[in-house]
């Protein structure tokens, strides 16, 4: 993994530093078929970044970049101010991206502590008496859990017993917990209810003020512009627009999600589809049924 020092960013509120992670200029190719082209994006400390795109417009390919799952082909990653190129998943915990995937890679029946500790389970004893140390982990995932407001009934009931909102708000507290310092959510929401995603936006909010850089990745611009403060939209691969909060209104960030200017001439179609369908001899606004 290369690392070469560079300058520092801006962020929302005027302040210079270095981005916790920001990606300039980044493309990703599989063969002939473009998947992400001239994509940029930062993200900082206490702040949420949204990249919003309909199904097929890159979302997963920049998650899989920033997660360290794949490569860029073309174009700048920078971590911490450090150009950096990832090998695999574990350079990018390393350097503390945390991803959330939508499927949570969470084991069912296993207990809420197992999995909060899945894959970093603390030991105690020496030698052929070492055994996990199961009284720690089920403290740990308790105070972790309140810490982030999360009052769950029992951390030894199995995870797959609850509900979606609430294994997510489970993965997110276990991001904070091993020390992440940019978390990467994969539709948290896409799944839930209004309810259930007010709740995990709640928990979204809380990651961000306990000082993490988070990357909230969504086709939902009303979920994305309550918590958001850089949106970033995405098109077929490619960035159609690029926005602080305080630069585009609820109404024109809907717009563009839901097309712009595609929108209107849909609009203008749909709105002369009643005179057509009476000309090609079906009933029209102007023409009602008559029985016969």
């Amino acid at each position: 993994m290369t690392t070469v020092t560079t300058t520092s960013t801006t962020t929302a509120d005027g302040t210079a530093r270095p981005a916790l992670v920001e990606l300039d200029d980044v493309s990703k190719y599989y063969g002939t078929i473009r998947a992400l082209e001239g994509v940029s994006l930062e993200v900082h400390a206490g702040e949420i970044t949204c990249v919003l795109g309909d199904n097929g417009a890159g979302k997963s390919t920049l998650i899989k970049i920033i997660a360290g799952l794949h490569q860029h082909d073309a174009g700048t990653f920078r971590i911490d101010g450090d150009e950096v190129r990832l090998g695999n998943p574990r350079e990018a915990l390393d350097r503390g991206i945390a991803t959330v995937y939508q499927d949570l890679a969470v084991v069912p029946l296993m207990p809420v502590w197992r999995n909060f500790f899945l894959g970093s389970e603390p030991r105690k004893g020496t030698g052929p008496f070492k055994r996990l140390d199961t009284a720690y982990m089920r403290e740990t995932t308790r105070s972790a859990l309140l810490r982030m407001g999360i009052d769950l009934r029992d951390v030894d009931q199995p995870i797959g017993t609850l509900s979606g909102g609430e294994r997510q708000c489970v993965a997110i507290a276990r991001a904070v917990h091993f020390g992440a310092k940019v978390l990467v959510l994969d539709e948290p929401t896409a799944a839930l209810g209004v309810k259930q995603s007010g709740v995990v936006l709640k928990y979204v909010a809380a990651a961000r003020d306990a000082g993490l850089g988070v990357v909230l990745i969504t086709h939902n611009p009303h979920h994305a512009y309550l918590v958001g403060d850089r949106f970033v939209l995405l098109k077929r691969g490619a960035m159609s627009g690029g926005y602080l909060k305080n630069g585009i209104t609820l109404d024109e960030l809907t717009r563009q999600m839901a097309g712009g200017s595609e929108l209107e001439v849909l609009r203008h179609e749909l709105e002369r589809a009643p005179m057509a369908a009476g000309a090609n001899g079906y009933p029209s606004e102007a023409e009602p049924n008559q029985v016969k």
